[in-house]
């Protein structure tokens, strides 16, 4: 049933069957530390293979021994997870972070080199240039209209080439929806690769997430997720998964076994709950997303708009967007005349949409990347992003669009009406 089924149609009940518990419809939330074995044989079948000391048999099944390393709740949901990237097997973490940083962890050992795309998010972006470097790993960022030639002598001129492990890209770029060539990624791993040692690429596919693009099919190794935003969709869940085939996945759980940052039985019970609406919240977000730049598109006090949707047709990027995507998504990021100070009136003016960091929820929600999501990051290199002071960053929601086309409108209205009395009264002084 499987392969003849929709994702959306398996999200109600694939990897659990109600006479399992009593019947019940849903999947019950399993609040427990342990399990109990049948026999003494059958709790050492289970952790020889929980500890990777043989291989699992065709006909075996992976048995349940403590929730920090399996539970009833995050197998059902990364089965469910898996069919939307058509992955082998998926890992489930507590948060989007601790799924970024037990990957980067796992892949790089002391003297690598990684390759990663700028900008990316903030906590990313963090985690790579302050902490990896304090264990001995090595980094150099890249933008997105590089190419090929120009990221491969980038790497070169490192000294390190040999040393090149890991490529980690984030795409479209957050918070500015720039797009990198998954195949020209693939490329440059394989090209720098050897038969002994294959350069890993991990994509960050938040911003798309599961529905609008599919990184592992244009040469991905791994997909990752902050399963807060879209999968969750509530503005009520923290949590990160990860995708990929079955020998990369087993390595990453493994650590997190160690590391002990799966995510808890309840967080997962949210998330299958959340999964059974994810198609049409998200088709929701993009049909608003569409009215919303168009409006922003033609307003006077709006400089540009970054959206996916208003790509140009002979760009790069363009060509990029038609073979990698199937969407232009629910994510807009767009310049307001003037600058920090006229950014700042225009969000707090704003009535419907809310002023928070996140994204991908079923409300709308506003932040300002400079002095926010991206406040970490060196001055000089936010300027060389595109991250400036008149940069606003929005997630659309499923409300109504008419609602937030009339929000931000009156936003704007009050923002620049203000500033020119201002004007006007200064001149009359």
């Amino acid at each position: 049933m499987k392969d003849l089924l929709s994702p959306e149609s398996l999200m109600m009940t694939y990897g659990y069957e109600p006479e399992w518990s009593e019947g019940a419809i849903k999947t019950p939330l399993f609040l427990t530390s342990t399990f109990t074995f049948k026999t003494a044989e059958e709790g050492k079948a289970y952790f020889e293979l929980a500890y990777g000391l043989r291989e699992k048999d065709k006909s075996e099944e992976v048995g349940l021994i403590y929730s920090r390393i399996n539970n009833p709740n995050l197998e059902i949901l990364e089965n469910r997870l898996c069919l939307w990237d058509k992955a082998d097997d998926c890992a489930v973490f507590e948060s989007g972070m601790s799924a970024i940083s037990t990957v980067l962890l796992e892949f790089l050992k002391p003297g690598d080199l990684l390759l990663f795309s700028s900008p990316t998010y903030g906590g990313t972006d963090h985690f790579i240039n302050h902490f990896l470097n304090k264990i001995g790993v090595d980094s150099i960022g890249f933008h997105p209209n590089q190419t090929k030639e120009e990221i491969i002598e980038l790497i070169e001129k490192t000294g390190k080439a040999d040393r090149f492990s890991y490529i980690y890209i984030e795409t479209p770029a957050n918070p500015t929806n720039e797009l990198i060539d998954l195949k020209m990624c693939r490329e440059i791993a394989d090209f720098f690769g050897t038969p002994e040692k294959r350069v890993g690429i991990a994509v960050d596919n938040t911003y798309m997430g599961p529905l609008w693009s599919s990184p592992l099919q244009h040469g991905a190794d791994l997909v990752i997720y902050s399963a807060t935003k879209y999968i969750g969709g509530h503005s009520d869940v923290i949590a990160g998964a990860v995708l990929g085939n079955a020998e990369r996945i087993k390595r990453v759980k493994t650590l997190r076994t160690f590391l002990g940052n799966m995510a808890s039985p309840h967080t997962c019970w949210l998330l299958l709950r959340s999964l059974e609406t994810l198609k049409i919240r998200m088709e929701q977000q993009a049909r608003n997303a569409k009215d919303v730049a168009s409006f922003l598109e033609h307003h006077a006090d709006i400089k540009e708009v970054l959206f996916l949707g208003n790509l140009d047709k002979s760009s790069r990027a363009y060509r990029i967007y038609k073979e990698q995507y199937t969407s232009s998504g629910a994510m807009i990021s767009f310049r307001v005349a003037g600058g920090e100070k006229e950014a700042f009136r225009f969000l707090n003016e704003l009535r419907l949409i809310k002023l928070a960091v996140s994204l991908g929820s079923t409300e709308s929600l506003v932040q300002h990347p400079a002095s926010m999501t991206h406040a970490g990051v060196c001055p000089v290199l936010k300027m060389k992003m595109g991250i400036t002071d008149d940069l606003v960053r929005l997630s659309v929601g499923i409300e109504n669009s008419k609602d937030l086309i009339w929000d931000i409108g009156q936003a704007l209205a009050a923002t620049y009406q203000t500033e020119k009395e201002g004007k006007a009264l200064l001149v009359y002084q």
